[in-house]
Parts: C-alpha cells; structure tokens; sequence
C-alpha cells in the first residue's frame, strides 16, 4: 500500500522534469511573489509613515499624497502575489495574469525612476525575463515550440 504514493511521486516527478521550461515558470512565479511581497511592504510602511514627504515626491506620477502610493502598491502587490500562486500551481490563466502582472511590475518599477535609475531598471528587465517565460514556457505542455 506504501508503494502506490511513491509510485505516483515517481511519475509526478518524472513528468515535471520531462516538461521543457519548468524552471523559467518556477522563476517567472518567484519572481513575481517576491515582487509582491515586496510592493506589500511598500505599502505597509506608506501607510504607516508620519514624517514630512520627500521633496521629489511632490512632483510624482501619483501627486503627494503617500496613502494613494500605498493603495496602489497594495494592489499590485496582491495582484503579484496572486499571479505568482497561480503560476506555480500550473494554470493556464495564470499565463495571462501573469502576462498583465509583469506589465505592471515593470511600469510600477518605472515610477521610481528618477529616484533609483539602475534598482528601477533591473526591476524591469525582471519583468521582461518573466514576460518571456511566460510566452515561450507558459503554454500547455504541448504547445511549447521546439
């Protein structure tokens, strides 16, 4: 009776390592829920935070008010973190959510950038690296083009 679980781990564990592409997924869902993680403690600290504003934030994409950033990052780091959920969990949804989550990755990076050019770009080439996994790797099992 032992057996049986083991003998479908076997297979289990068999299919994930014949499936091209697994570890762009498996880094294109870290990706992600790290980044969200991430936003959502951005968000936590905007919320949180009582000092004076920044002089350069005065002018920023989403005016001067940090509980609009903190909002916004709270959204999008759900998002992040729930596209990155579905992403490992196998769905083929999760490829299109995954698609709108690195956009958004990628222009919520941009909106730091005249405060941490190379940080915001590395963010973005991020997004482009998990864009790319998703296109090319996110596809059902046999659509993956050799």
């Amino acid at each position: 009776m032992s057996s049986i679980p083991s003998a479908r781990r076997a297979e289990a564990d068999t299919e994930l390592q014949e499936r091209p592409g697994i570890g762009w997924l498996v880094f294109a869902g870290t990706v992600l829920g790290l980044a969200g993680l991430m936003r959502v403690v951005d968000a936590i600290w905007a919320f949180g935070y009582k000092a004076a504003l920044a002089d350069g934030l005065q002018d920023g994409i989403l005016g001067s008010n940090l509980k609009t950033y903190a909002w916004t990052w709270l959204v999008v780091g759900v998002l992040l973190v729930v596209a990155s959920i579905l992403i490992l969990a196998g769905s083929q949804f999760a490829r299109w959510v995954g698609y709108v989550a690195a956009t958004i990755l990628a222009l919520s990076a941009m909106v730091w950038m005249p405060y941490y050019p190379v940080w915001s770009l590395a963010y973005v080439g991020i997004a482009v690296l998990v864009f790319y996994a998703l296109a090319r790797y996110g596809g059902r099992q046999g659509d993956v083009a050799q």
